[in-house]
């Protein structure tokens, strides 16, 4: 999920000059994004030897590391927003991953997949798993380790004594504020400690 707009609307939240960290940073597109447009400097986080790679040539700093090892190489408060864009459902325990993004950063941006989606649902009730343009994948083919909904991600968030400064829903090219639940395939969160 790095088209433009996406790119545009999560800027917005990071200021100008943040030190950022962007976990499962891909390709680098957004880093690279923040650097040009917010002058943010930083680093990506990720394991794909071809996305490394790709985040070296856009002249990024980038480590490649297991997400699944945790954050431990970063002392508290080290980055002003760290960034999980589409990558909460790659991972096996999603509680502790955002536990570190709070302890390493002072607020965060997620976005995610939102499975409570409607056309996911019409699927779900017609016996099958849902293929769609955010989850286009066979139910045993699939990359997602799981599958989240906005409404779950607000009561975890809260759980984890995390305040929900903004959120909204993405549904092709449009900012969903109204029903974000079932009206939009994205679920966007921006996080603070409380």
């Amino acid at each position: 999920m790095s088209d433009r707009l996406t790119q545009e609307l999560i800027a917005q939240w990071v200021p100008r000059g943040a030190r950022v960290l962007d976990l499962g940073c891909g390709d680098g597109a957004l880093l690279a994004y923040l650097r040009q447009a917010r002058g943010c400097s930083g680093y990506g986080i990720e394991i794909d030897d071809a996305q490394v790679l790709a985040c070296l040539q856009r002249g990024l700093d980038v480590l490649q590391l297991n997400l699944e090892q945790g954050l431990a190489i970063f002392a508290d408060d080290s980055f002003d927003v760290v960034l999980q864009i589409d990558t909460l459902q790659h991972l096996r325990n999603a509680e502790t991953m955002l536990r570190e993004t709070a302890r390493v950063g002072r607020s965060a941006i997620v976005a995610f997949p939102n499975f409570a989606h409607w056309p996911n649902r019409l699927r779900v009730l017609a016996g099958r798993m849902p293929v769609t343009k955010r989850l286009p994948y066979q139910w045993y083919d699939t990359p997602n380790i799981r599958v989240g909904t906005f409404a779950d991600f607000e009561v975890l968030a809260r759980r984890l004594g995390l305040h929900i400064e903004d959120a909204f829903g993405l549904e092709e090219g449009r900012v969903v504020r109204t029903f974000p639940n079932l009206l939009a395939s994205t679920a966007v969160f921006k996080l603070a400690k409380r």
